[in-house]
């Protein structure tokens, strides 16, 4: 099955946690102007309501995916600085 290389390193919420190696949950990207589900794979449980980045194309609308912290976050909302 082809993968779909577009949603690779994009970010997206879990719809569905995932269950690590148990099953997997449902993510919703922001792809292609839109935002589309797919079905997640993550070799850890992640909660619904988790931040995942996408890391890989599985084909068959199936992705792999890891939990995502924003590295910029730590630097707080920068807009008061100046």
């Amino acid at each position: 099955m082809p993968q779909d290389e577009a949603v690779i390193g994009c970010t997206g919420k879990l719809l569905v946690g995932t269950r690590g190696t148990a099953g997997p949950g449902e993510i919703m990207v922001r792809v292609r102007g839109g935002s589309e589900t797919f079905i997640a794979w993550s070799d850890d449980p992640l909660p619904t309501g988790a931040t995942v980045l996408v890391i890989e194309s599985r084909g068959c609308r199936e992705v792999g995916v890891i939990e995502w912290q924003d590295p910029l976050a730590a630097f707080g909302d920068r807009a008061d600085a100046d």
